[in-house]
């Protein structure tokens, strides 16, 4: 695990463009080689530039923000820094010409949660995984093991399900999105995060209906062991899995299985870290 940097730009473009080489190099000086950004504001809040100099507001998914974000990941790619864009602009493919583009948000994660009424609900996730991820990469940030929100507003979901998405929702960057002190109450599911890859070398969807469930095995990128997460909405449901891919050997997605159930038994009391596959090949 390690720190990442969160460059929150409340959108304004135009602010953090004349800051970003320097706070780049910064970084690369430091040797902190991944950036979460974020373009918090209300639709057409962006404050870009405009060519007479003068400041403008602008569209998250217009010209102006498409030419941002290219700067941000092509400047980051100079110094071998990956980029994780929340309120990003649409993922479109480029993070193929642009492999340091890692990951980003772009639909509503983890952190309605804290402060959102109504939080999100029971199927908001296995809905995403037959809509949102189509696109690429998301940044959901699971991982909140206390089950509360701000206020102590208790959130749709089990320690289970919040270690599962780090199995289905695929980010070769991860999130432990809760605080410290509920890690330390929650050891079991911590040395599970700890654990879990964020890369793959293979993918099986077992099972799965748009909204209602899903279940997933990953097997880790350069390695042999495999993980199995599976989600459902507010109905309980037992769902069957053929794991005949699996060799003899692999025992692995059985014993996170039956972590993931016994957690889900124990009574929960319950910033942002992270995890993340190796820096890929980048060249300036």
């Amino acid at each position: 695990m390690t720190l990442i940097g969160h460059h929150e730009t409340s959108a304004n473009v135009a602010h953090y463009e004349d800051q970003l080489a320097a706070g780049l190099d910064l970084y690369q000086s430091l040797g902190v080689d991944a950036v979460k950004t974020g373009y918090v504001s209300d639709a057409g809040g962006m404050k870009v530039r405009e060519p007479d100099g003068t400041i403008g507001f602008e569209w998250h998914e217009g010209q102006a923000s498409a030419r941002h974000h290219l700067k941000v990941v092509t400047e980051a790619a100079r110094r071998r820094i990956m980029i994780n864009a929340h309120e990003p602009i649409k993922d479109t493919g480029l993070r193929r010409t642009y492999p340091n583009w890692i990951s980003r948000e772009g639909a509503r994660g983890m952190e309605y949660n804290a402060w959102a009424l109504p939080t999100n609900p029971p199927e908001h996730e296995p809905s995403m995984v037959f809509a949102r991820m189509l696109a690429g990469p998301m940044d959901f940030t699971p991982g909140v093991v206390s089950l509360k929100g701000r206020g102590d507003i208790r959130i749709q979901s089990t320690v289970a399900k919040q270690l599962a998405l780090y199995v289905v929702i695929y980010s070769p960057i991860q999130m432990a999105a809760d605080l410290p002190e509920h890690y330390e109450q929650n050891p079991r599911a911590f040395q599970f995060i700890k654990d879990v890859a964020v890369d793959w070398d293979d993918t099986r969807v077992l099972n799965g209906e748009v909204g209602d469930y899903v279940t997933i095995a990953r097997k880790e990128r350069g390695g042999d062991q495999w993980f199995l997460g599976s989600l459902t909405d507010e109905g309980a449901r037992t769902l069957p899995v053929k794991l005949d891919f699996l060799t003899p050997a692999c025992s692995t997605a059985r014993r996170s299985t039956r972590m993931a159930r016994a957690l889900t038994t124990r009574p929960t009391r319950s910033r942002s870290t992270s995890r993340r596959a190796p820096s890929p090949a980048l060249t300036a």
